[in-house]
């Protein structure tokens, strides 16, 4: 796994490894970076269910100020901590150990400009960060990877695009 653009392009990525594991591929990252507009200058972010950090490790490479990682599994924050060592991000990162859901539902009205989530699959945690956000928009956009048979609650302002058996879900909250 490498970074794909940016300050760090080419750059190699400690992946995670185990049974469940399902890391977002390299062309579904470009498209959601694509997607987001591709620079991020300036701009704060937050990783939830951040595993080996390579959504927000790839925000910081194309310009983010910095970014928060949310991750529970002890296995995934070595990755991640190593990670963000390889590309020397620690000054722009803070890593919390700890539930993304409950984390994420403790954050002010748009605390960052871009959340990131890529949550396990058929658990439901995609429709209820989801419930979450609408309930309180901590970021100015909450992007979310989830399958493409999980039926996200029908909100204001959710867009979808389709990869697959992938979809990607946009909420932007009302202004």
């Amino acid at each position: 796994m490498r970074i794909i653009a940016g300050e760090w392009r080419g750059r190699r990525l400690a992946a995670l490894s185990g049974r469940g594991v399902r890391p977002t591929s390299s062309r579904l990252r470009e498209a959601w970076m694509s997607a987001m507009g591709g620079s991020f200058h300036g701009s704060t972010v937050v990783d939830l269910f951040a595993g080996s950090g390579a959504l927000g490790l790839e925000c910081l490479s194309r310009g983010a100020e910095a970014c928060t990682f949310v991750e529970s599994a002890a296995s995934a924050l070595k990755v991640l901590e190593s990670n963000v060592e390889r590309v020397g991000a620690g000054d722009r990162v803070a890593v919390v150990r700890g539930d993304a859901l409950s984390w994420a539902g403790r954050q002010s009205n748009a605390a960052f400009d871009f959340a990131l989530a890529d949550p396990p699959y058929s658990k439901g945690l995609a429709i209820a960060l989801v419930e979450s956000f609408v309930a309180c928009p901590f970021a100015r956009e909450l992007w979310v990877e989830h399958r493409s048979d999980e039926v996200l609650p029908p909100v204001s302002g959710l867009r979808q695009r389709r990869y697959g058996d992938t979809t990607l879900s946009t909420l932007i909250p009302p202004t």
